[in-house]
């Protein structure tokens, strides 16, 4: 039986590449846009699985947004939008799978969160907490989950080669960034995406962790 997936953030950069790794694995990946599944609404999210009755094995919440401001700078509504986008929505989304993972006795969930979800850096507030955050519920789903054979990992990715990262750093940013990651270069989008794969797969004793994958970065 064709096994269903639910991937957020599906249609760029990681997502874009881990759904058509988990495709070609012979998943049934359902990526949502967001005219379908708002996650800043919980309006559109309760809506979405009213609308949509699918029983999902596995759970990838890999969509997320960033808000860099100064502390003086961050207003309620960057605090309310980040937290709902890249925290709450990723929860919702778990309430609604696990009762079906529950009743089969098995399921996957993996969390993106980011090599600033470990550490961080100036003007990371809003994004590191929500990051932070992640891999905090990670690790309690995955204590409260295990008795159901539901395993819940978190990957937490550095500097990945994407569209976003290209438009976003110059050639001289570029040099310079790589001279702090010890492999010399930027991670690629498929090494993600495999990793995913085999969390969702092949692993079957791997829960509550999250792995980095940065090259050495925070090493």
């Amino acid at each position: 039986m064709t096994k269903n997936v639910l991937l957020t953030g599906g249609s760029r950069g990681i997502g874009r590449v881990i759904q058509e790794v988990f495709t070609k694995a012979g998943f049934n990946v359902i990526a949502p846009g967001r005219d379908e599944l708002d996650l800043s609404s919980e309006i559109s999210i309760n809506t979405y699985f009213k609308s949509n009755v699918i029983e999902y094995d596995v759970v990838i919440n890999n969509a997320g947004i960033n808000i860099i401001k100064p502390i003086l700078e961050i207003s309620s509504e960057d605090l309310k939008l980040i937290n709902q986008v890249n925290l709450s929505a990723p929860l919702q989304i778990i309430q609604h799978c696990v009762p079906y993972m529950k009743e089969q006795q098995s399921g996957r969930i993996i969390n993106v969160s980011s090599i600033w979800g470990v550490r961080s850096k100036e003007y990371r507030t809003l994004y590191s907490g929500t990051k932070f955050g992640l891999i905090g519920y990670t690790k309690a789903l995955a204590r409260e989950l295990a008795e159901d054979n539901i395993l819940v990992n978190a990957v937490c990715p550095g500097f990945i080669d994407t569209e976003l990262t290209a438009k976003s750093l110059s050639e001289s940013q570029k040099e310079e960034l790589l001279k702090q990651v010890p492999l010399n270069r930027l991670g690629k989008p498929e090494e993600i995406a495999k990793h995913i794969l085999y969390l969702a797969t092949e692993n079957t004793f791997i829960t509550g962790q999250a792995t980095i994958i940065d090259g050495g970065f925070l090493s």
